[in-house]
């Protein structure tokens, strides 16, 4: 192996990234990195205007034949740009048959990124930084490539509704569905996916949608392309990037992103 390459898998290895794209190996415990060019998220730029680090961690519990799956992991997003949100989420999964998942997410924006002290641990519905989230997802299969996801936050963080004396009212329960199709082409993966926020916000009223719309409407539109290019005979790496738009929004994004 030359020098160029010894240098490349360093960097690489450093950055050690596991793509929602490719899957690693069998083993039961899975950690990485993604390094993406921005952080967008259901059609909302999260990552401010700077490269996000998105580092991962999971144990996967299945039977023999993936009848049942359970996976643990641990999920994050961290960004230069001051502006950005940074971000530290908690999951559970139960898969089924490979192809039904049932999720559970608590997601963390730390109120303060550039202090050495936080509150992680307020659950206090009407203080804390956490959001929980239900999601329901089908995988799609060879015969039916289609994917459809239907999620819910339940508790924390989510908007609220403002009450006719300017109060603060209810949470949302901001809802979220998007539908997928899957197709492979010369080794190139693709993901046409169209997603909607389902909630309608009363602007009048001072309300804001938790993806920042300001109506119900598709807010998550575009493909997103995956590929694995051969850098040596036992390694290739996996490259991805995504053309997004937000009708809701006006605004359109083109990402791009490096794992392993």
């Amino acid at each position: 192996m030359n020098r160029f390459y010894q240098n490349l898998l360093a960097v690489l290895i450093f950055i050690n990234g596991a793509s929602v794209c490719y899957s690693q190996d069998n083993s039961p415990v899975q950690l990485g990195a993604d390094l993406m060019s921005r952080y967008i998220w259901r059609g909302v730029n999260l990552g401010g205007n700077s490269p996000s680090i998105q580092p991962s961690l999971k144990l996967n519990l299945a039977t023999k034949d993936n009848f049942h799956a359970l996976t643990i992991g641990a999920w994050g997003a961290f960004s230069v740009s001051e502006l950005s949100f940074q971000e530290a989420d908690l999951y559970l999964t139960y898969t089924f048959k490979e192809m039904i998942g049932l999720t559970v997410t608590d997601y963390y924006f730390p109120s303060d990124v550039t202090s050495a002290r936080n509150n992680y641990f307020n659950y206090d519905a009407a203080t804390t930084g956490h959001v929980f989230e239900g999601a329901i997802n089908f995988n799609g299969t060879v015969k039916i490539p289609f994917t459809f996801m239907f999620a819910m936050n339940f508790y924390g963080a989510d908007k609220r509704r403002v009450n006719e004396d300017g109060t603060s009212g209810n949470i949302f329960f901001s809802k979220y569905a998007e539908l997928g199709y899957k197709n492979s082409i010369k080794g190139v993966d693709l993901n046409a996916f169209i997603g909607a926020a389902l909630d309608n916000p009363d602007e009048t009223n001072g309300e804001e949608g938790y993806y920042y719309n300001s109506s119900a409407g598709i807010i998550n539109l575009g493909v997103k392309a995956c590929k694995k290019i051969p850098i040596t005979d036992k390694f290739q790496l996996p490259l991805q990037a995504s053309l997004i738009f937000n009708p809701e929004a006006g605004n359109i994004f083109i990402v791009f992103g490096i794992s392993l």
